[in-house]
């Protein structure tokens, strides 16, 4: 963690869980189910996973679900991508694949975006490790060989577990 980035908040004992997302029909599931829990509005989620395992398909699942309309593109050029949802939420979808220079998150004020109100969606977040806060929940999305997706759930908050809680029930 970089020393002028304390966290944000202390990580409890994590608790995990394990999805099988057969079709985009269940990454979709996923999503409403994930949409409809109130502890979302404020949270962070990490989305591992190698390219093409499906992290923009989900955030664009999860997007759609809290009521974004229009195209939503990926941030791999643009870093971030802001949304506001119908009921005001305000939505930051980060794509930190490109990300390389510790200098870029000061100048282009992310810390304060993670430090304010909204959900923050983050793919690639090893690429900016120690300027991030401890996630709320991270998804693991893997790619096996018969097309099917196991999502490995990781809460590292209270809030997190209470995300997990509703929407892997």
């Amino acid at each position: 963690m970089a020393a002028d980035h304390l966290p944000i908040v202390e990580t409890p004992e994590a608790k995990l869980a394990t999805l099988t997302w057969r079709s985009e029909a269940d990454t979709e599931a996923f999503a409403r189910a994930l949409a409809a829990a109130p502890g979302l509005r404020d949270a962070f989620l990490a989305l591992h996973g190698d390219l093409g395992a499906g992290k923009t398909t989900f955030v664009r699942h999860l997007l759609r679900a809290l009521g974004i309309a229009g195209r939503i593109k990926s941030p791999t050029y643009a870093v971030v991508e802001p949304h506001e949802a119908p009921d005001g939420l305000l939505i930051f979808h980060f794509d930190f694949y490109r990300f390389s220079d510790p200098r870029e998150w000061e100048d282009a004020g992310f810390r304060d975006i993670f430090a304010g109100p909204g959900l923050k969606l983050a793919e690639w977040p090893d690429n900016a490790a120690g300027r991030l806060p401890p996630a709320d929940l991270t998804l693991r999305i893997d790619t096996m060989t018969d097309d099917t997706r196991t999502v490995n759930l990781r809460a590292g908050t209270p809030r997190g577990k209470a995300l997990l809680d509703a929407a892997a029930a």
